[in-house]
């Protein structure tokens, strides 16, 4: 994984973006779950790319983290578009890190829809359920966005090769590795494209009038055979008695998407010369 955000800063290019390794396993201690069957062994769709050049930062990701938030408090917003572990080890290292994030955007979760690990769970908080479960009661000013609008937002062939062949500087590029993820799609949701789930997340942050939003407390099952699955209390009944939802901070969670207005937004930035 490290590899691969290298080589994407380079691509991008941005070869001096300092990349900090993340923790190499869950809170519990125990090894993620590598998607290789997904992404490809090398995380860019097994098109095995040219070594990078770039070095790691001498900190770790939670500790980097932690040193950025406090040298600039209320001004970092953090997209997480993978497990939570280091956002939930920058909280535990340090209190004051959840209320000095300016926001925290994350792509995880699938509120009343189906996962994409087993029914119950999405692959990002199924892989580390105890940091998301940290990370949503910590009180950082969080917005997630799930399954329920990412399987929405679908690139089809046509779309892939209109990147392809636009003038963007990465467009064969990002062609050649979408067409592992493609043909993974075909074999797991018999889906002739692929779902923008890392993109409509960035789109979430870059231009939120594209969706709607339902805010409450959210927790994450730890336990048993629905282990990662993420629900909402969306505030649609006074209980009676103590439950694991009461007086935990809000969550915003997107609820609708422009589906064009997403896909609009994408394809103008990877077809930019």
């Amino acid at each position: 994984m490290l590899y691969t955000w290298f080589w994407q800063c380079e691509v991008a290019g941005f070869p001096t973006v300092p990349v900090a390794e993340g923790s190499l396993v869950t809170l519990k201690g125990t090894l993620p779950r590598i998607a290789d069957f997904v992404h490809g062994a090398d995380g860019l769709g097994n098109t095995f790319q040219a070594k990078p050049k770039g070095f790691k930062s001498e900190s770790n990701a939670s500790d980097f983290l932690i040193q950025k938030v406090a040298e600039f408090p209320n001004e970092v917003t953090v997209v997480a578009l993978g497990p939570l572990t280091n956002i939930a080890e920058a909280i535990q290292k340090d209190p004051t890190f959840a209320n000095n994030l300016a926001q925290l955007v994350v792509l995880g979760g699938s509120f009343f829809a189906t996962g994409n690990v087993n029914p119950p769970a999405e692959a990002n908080i199924y892989c580390d359920p105890e940091a998301a479960d940290i990370v949503f009661t910590s009180g950082a000013n969080t917005v997630v966005i799930g399954l329920n609008l990412t399987t929405q937002v679908i690139f089809t062939a046509g779309d892939l090769q209109e990147i392809r062949d636009s003038k963007g500087r990465n467009g064969a590029y990002l062609y050649d590795c979408c067409q592992f993820y493609k043909a993974w799609h075909i074999k797991s949701d018999n889906l002739d494209g692929i779902f923008l789930h890392d993109p409509t997340c960035m789109a979430a942050l870059l231009d939120p009038s594209l969706f709607t939003y339902k805010t409450g407390a959210l927790r994450v099952e730890t336990k048993g055979i629905c282990v990662g699955h993420t629900l909402l209390d969306m505030g649609l009944k006074n209980w009676v008695g103590e439950n694991p939802w009461i007086g935990q901070p809000p969550v915003k969670v997107g609820w609708t998407v422009d589906v064009e207005g997403v896909k609009a937004l994408v394809k103008s930035l990877l077809c930019r010369p």
